[in-house]
């Protein structure tokens, strides 16, 4: 039997067809599928990676902050 076949049969069923049919298979597949290991280790992954891009650009305006007090203003450096 065809995995689609269930989820086809209540998009046919639905009395109000959604505007999307893609989304309503998305929908119910996702809804129905187990979640795949890889994918939920993956978004895991993706959510280390975004903190760790935050505290890096916060760590380089510091680092920035710093380094600016012990440059000399852009002006100066021309004048030499």
């Amino acid at each position: 039997e065809c995995f689609l076949f269930p989820v086809l049969v209540a998009l046919y069923e639905e009395p109000e067809k959604p505007s999307s049919a893609l989304d309503f298979l998305k929908h119910h597949l996702g809804a129905s599928a187990p979640e795949n290991p890889e994918i939920e280790a993956l978004r895991l992954e993706v959510a280390e990676m975004k903190e760790k891009y935050e505290a890096v650009l916060e760590e380089n305006k510091n680092l920035k902050s710093k380094l600016a007090q012990y440059e000399p203003p852009q002006e100066e450096k021309r004048g030499e």
